[in-house]
């Protein structure tokens, strides 16, 4: 039961206090839970042990075990076990992952662009406990794309080409360039690959080819060398494929109330939430393939 509050949780983006009081309002979660009117349900607005909330407690204990994508793993094995996901073509991508802006001093961003937590934000409070430690984000980092400024993380996934379901993933700080997590994405299974010229490199191309993996890598054309029509076409004709790829963050977006926006802090809670994310999204991709009677179970 607290793994599908926390499916429903993610799908509607919902915080722990507004999970709990639409458990109580709504008849269609009490059914997908199982519970019926007057059943008792996680509380979260009464301290559990140790002063923590139920549904904050599980998802902590999903967070210190990395089990969210162990989960993650067990559901697309067992897609690939019914023939599924068929690994015949897939895509790759990354979305910014944006958490709370920090408030901090240009002293403090140097720190933590260091890898350092900054002296203040140790300090210990009255009671003993470094409050604003708590409070602070230093894993997070700022990031600007087409004159937009982002605040948080980067969530690097591989998709099957045919199905749009999610086979790998991988998380980082939305520092690193899209292409330096290629490796962690992609794997033996995939024999032909979709992507945007941001993964065009010499290097991504050779570790194609020694893994016998097709390149459908958009080219790139640079200062002096612009793309020729021939290759203008060819990357027109690979982005038939390689834009489904986008659906699935457009899903995440619209669909799933913007839960590209998380309020969690710290890479470790931010791989817990992002690692249920792709696996709510599965989830949801599944039942519509079914219902579109694209795919049997």
């Amino acid at each position: 039961m607290m793994f599908k509050i926390l499916i429903l949780q993610k799908y509607y983006n919902l915080s722990d206090e507004q999970t709990e009081f639409q458990i109580n309002d709504r008849t269609s979660f009490k059914q997908f839970l199982g519970l019926k009117i007057g059943d008792t349900i996680p509380d979260d607005a009464i301290p559990q042990e140790r002063g923590q909330k139920t549904i904050w407690n599980f998802k902590e204990q999903l967070a210190n075990k990395d089990l969210s994508k162990q989960l993650f793993e067990m559901f697309t094995i067992a897609l690939m076990d019914k023939g599924i996901i068929a690994k015949e073509g897939s895509m790759v991508d990354a979305s910014f992952v944006d958490v709370p802006r920090q408030r901090n001093s240009k002293e403090e961003n140097a720190d933590i662009k260091k890898g350092a937590v900054p002296l203040e934000f140790g300090k210990k409070d009255k009671n003993g406990k470094q409050s604003k430690l708590c409070q602070k984000d230093t894993d997070a980092r700022w990031m600007s794309k087409s004159g937009e400024k982002h605040f948080g993380f980067k969530d690097h996934i591989n998709a099957d080409e045919k199905t749009k379901l999610i086979t790998k993933y991988s998380v980082t700080s939305a520092a690193p360039h899209d292409s330096t997590e290629i490796e962690n994405i992609i794997d033996e299974t995939d024999n032909r690959l979709h992507a945007d010229s941001a993964y065009r490199s010499k290097e991504i191309e050779e570790y194609l080819e020694a893994n016998k993996c097709e390149s459908f890598v958009h080219e790139k054309g640079y200062r002096g060398n612009p793309l020729t029509d021939a290759q203008k076409e060819s990357n027109n004709t690979k982005s038939k494929i390689r834009a489904r790829v986008e659906h699935i963050f457009g899903f995440m977006t619209n669909s799933m109330n913007n839960a590209l926006y998380m309020k969690s802090i710290g890479m470790k809670r931010i791989k817990e939430s992002i690692g249920l994310l792709n696996l709510t999204y599965n989830l949801f991709r599944l039942e519509q393939l079914i219902r579109l009677k694209k795919v049997k179970i």
